[in-house]
């Protein structure tokens, strides 16, 4: 390189964000008097949103410490779990079945699929949620309020990936997957014109979306995500959170119907509406 060069290593979690030549996790760096040390992590590929601590010669530093020559750098992961103010989220655009899937599990998961980055950033910011993404550009950005990146190629490994690292609480089958809404139990008579024949002599329970107006009730869809919903309170038990809130309305999971003012028809019985107009988790 020619001039005073310094080691930055990188912990093993950190690692797949180096070029492969770099995934040893040592890397040699020139020293140019100017460059701080976070900016010299984010350059070699490393979003600082995922690093939790710095150190030079075994000294904690902050990112805006400059090396010398001959200095000797540590970059290690954020601790898990990550404690947060509130456990609240705003997923990218390319994470829609992972907030789903949050949502079942009753946590607050924002998502929308027309959103640019700076939408993104003002949405996250003036929310005060963490924006989870794998866009590392977009983790680089200074004007986030907070951030981290979702490992995982499949909706199974993202959701894995976010209760171990933020162990949020779950209320599970408490918030609409399709817009993020609160359920609130509701009576059948008030329901009753929106139900198909089949699902009103079958169905007692139901509740509806405060926001979209979409009724739930316990289907044999539920069959199908319990062992999500318990999978996820494991992962967050093993991760330290151990939170969950008190049993909530229903028991199992619900499957949602039209929203209010629009009667579902042309379902077989036991179905509902929105497996026409909202994918599941």
């Amino acid at each position: 390189m020619g001039g005073p060069e310094a080691h930055v290593w990188f912990a093993p979690e950190l690692r797949l964000f180096l070029a492969p030549r770099h995934r040893g996790g040592r890397v040699r760096v020139a020293c140019d008097g100017t460059s701080s040390l976070g900016h010299v992590v984010e350059s070699l590929g490393v979003p600082l949103p995922e690093v939790g601590h710095l150190a030079v010669n075994g000294q904690p530093v902050p990112p805006a410490c400059r090396l010398g020559g001959g200095d000797v750098a540590d970059a290690g992961p954020v601790r898990r779990p990550q404690r947060l103010p509130s456990a609240r989220f705003e997923l990218d655009v390319h994470l829609g079945t992972l907030a789903r899937r949050l949502r079942l599990l009753g946590v607050d998961a924002a998502w929308s699929n027309d959103c640019d980055d700076d939408t993104l950033i003002e949405l996250a910011n003036a929310g005060q949620r963490v924006l989870l993404t794998q866009d590392r550009g977009l983790l680089r950005r200074r004007r986030l309020w907070l951030s981290a990146y979702v490992r995982g190629a499949r909706p199974d490994a993202q959701l894995a990936d976010v209760l171990d690292r933020f162990a949020p609480p779950l209320a599970p089958w408490t918030r609409c997957t399709a817009c993020n809404g609160p359920l609130a139990p509701v009576s059948k008579a008030e329901v009753d014109q929106l139900l198909q024949p089949g699902t009103r002599r079958t169905y007692q329970t139901f509740a509806r979306c405060a926001a979209c107006g979409r009724v739930y009730w316990r289907g044999a869809h539920s069959k199908r995500l319990e062992p999500i919903v318990q999978s996820a309170i494991r992962a967050v038990a093993a991760a330290g959170g151990g939170r969950r809130a008190a049993a909530p309305w229903p028991a199992h999971p619900a499957r949602p119907g039209r929203p209010a003012g629009h009667p579902a028809r042309g379902l077989a019985p036991g179905n509902s509406a929105a497996d026409v107009t909202a994918q599941p988790p």
